[in-house]
Formats: structure tokens, C-alpha cells, sequence
């Protein structure tokens, strides 16, 4: 499965669902957000028959931001059958971002 990038109108119909989802907030002008991109596409290589992962503009989408109080990014939140089960901040290893996620699956 491809990554996703969600909207604030998309956001619903993308997360809220049923599963695991691995939502990264994020701007094109984030230092961290850049070097945890290449980190996400390994994990949807590696993990795309078990968890979805999307990918929110905060620049484009401040309501979603702001509904999830992300205030610092990246900001990664696990969400699982549409709730929010789990959250991180700031890049993460490959390795860390799996552990977070062995957690909800």
C-alpha cells in the first residue's frame, strides 16, 4: 500500500477507519519531517499488509493539526479503528516507529 497524504476533508474517511493507521504530521519545510520520510516509505514496504500510513501537511491542513494538538513536528500518531492509540514526536528510528507499532497491531 501506497502512503497516503490526507487532507483536512480526507482525514476522516482515510484514518478514522478500521485498523492501524500511522499518521505523520509534517511540513515541506520541517528539517526532521525530511529525514523520517525515507524512514515511513520502509516501514509501508515493510508493514503495508498491516498498517496504513498517511502523511498530513500542517501547513495545508491546520485543522487536523489542531484537533490532534500537534504542536511540535513531526508529530506520528497510531490510530487504531479510528482512535487514537499512541504518539510520538520528533524523527524516530525505523526500529522505534515498528516497536511503537507492535504495540496496536
Amino acid at each position: 500500500m501506497a502512503i497516503v497524504n490526507v487532507s483536512d476533508q480526507s482525514f476522516s474517511n482515510e484514518v478514522e477507519g478500521s485498523g492501524t493507521v500511522l499518521v505523520d504530521f509534517w511540513a515541506p519545510w520541517c528539517g526532521p519531517c525530511k529525514m523520517i520520510a525515507p524512514v515511513l516509505e520502509e516501514l509501508d514496504k515493510e508493514l503495508a499488509d498491516s498498517v496504513k500510513i498517511a502523511k498530513v501537511n500542517v501547513d495545508d491542513n491546520p485543522e487536523s493539526a489542531s484537533r490532534f494538538g500537534v504542536m511540535s513536528i513531526p508529530t506520528l500518531i497510531v490510530f487504531k479503528d479510528g482512535q487514537p492509540v499512541d504518539k510520538v514526536v520528533g524523527f524516530q528510528s525505523k526500529d522505534a516507529l515498528k516497536n511503537v507499532l507492535s504495540r496496536h497491531q
